[in-house]
């Protein structure tokens, strides 16, 4: 991993403008509307996060993966891959990058299959029908259309700097920590550097925990662009309106039903490559899901 964030892929290629975002998303956006797209992709956000937890991974390994989704979907139609098959494979291969170790091929399918049939059976009322070899042939496919770019910062190691400076990590980490974690359903991973979604979680803390004019001047001192973590603040603030009046047990399956499908087999660059292994990602008709 590049030692410091100014040196990464991760910000010299995946931080993103709202317009890319707006634009590559054209086709999505036509049949879904955005409001609806976010819906989407907070309940696959929370998809990701119900097998991590199941899997007992560590929260960076959750929340990269979470990222590579998100990544996935920022310069793809939600028709090129199945979602369902992409948010295994994105912990998959987070579980790998992350140094966490390697999911035995079995246990990450009857994790997933078991996670679909007791929490999100309402979602999918059809069993989980990939397997593993799915789960690989995707792996690839996520590889390549994200460049190989592996690397992702988080807004944790900051986070815990920040507190210790102001000496009330006990007071304030806590809910930052957990407002960090929600931050992961908006596009603020890939529209923001990780030092400033750490800086406004650290201030909605702040507010939360009424401690605004303790650390008014630990704020005022800092030399950031204060314009940009309050577009953060907003953008989580935003999150937590839609949270508010999402019911997600009767929404998502009408969503889903409205989402684009995988209607084929996925062929790279239009033809086939003999010598591959991997020449055509294979992913089922959506429509069997629903």
């Amino acid at each position: 991993m590049a030692g410091n964030f100014w040196q990464s892929s991760h910000c010299k290629q995946w931080i993103l403008s709202p317009e890319f975002l707006v634009r590559e998303r054209e086709l999505d956006l036509q049949v879904m509307g955005e409001v609806d797209y976010q819906k989407l992709m907070m309940f696959f956000a929370n998809v990701i996060q119900s097998i991590g937890e199941q899997l007992k991974l560590r929260q960076q390994v959750i929340a990269t993966a979470t990222v590579y989704f998100k990544r996935f979907y920022s310069k793809h139609s939600l028709n090129s891959c199945d979602p369902l098959l992409l948010a295994p494979t994105c912990i998959f291969l987070s579980s790998k990058v992350e140094e966490f170790g390697v999911i035995s091929n079995s246990r990450l399918i009857s994790v997933v299959t078991t996670v679909i049939k007791s929490k999100y059976s309402y979602a999918f009322p059809n069993e989980f029908n990939y397997r593993i070899h799915h789960v690989w042939e995707c792996e690839f496919y996520l590889l390549e259309l994200m460049d190989c770019c592996l690397v992702v910062f988080h807004p944790y190691r900051p986070l815990v700097q920040y507190v210790n400076a102001l000496g009330m990590a006990d007071a304030l980490l806590p809910i930052a920590w957990r407002i960090a974690n929600d931050s992961l359903r908006t596009d603020v991973i890939l529209l923001y550097p990780p030092f400033q979604i750490a800086l406004a979680c650290l201030h909605m803390a702040c507010v939360v925990q009424n401690q605004e004019a303790a650390t008014f001047q630990w704020f005022a001192d800092l030399n950031v662009d204060m314009e940009k973590i309050i577009e953060i603040t907003n953008l989580i603030l935003k999150l937590y309106e839609l949270w508010k009046a999402f019911d997600e047990k009767a929404e998502i399956p009408g969503l889903l039903k409205k989402m684009p499908k995988v209607l084929l087999s996925q062929q790279r660059d239009g033809k086939n490559d003999s010598n591959s292994g991997r020449n055509n990602v294979s992913v089922k008709d959506q429509n069997k899901h629903i």
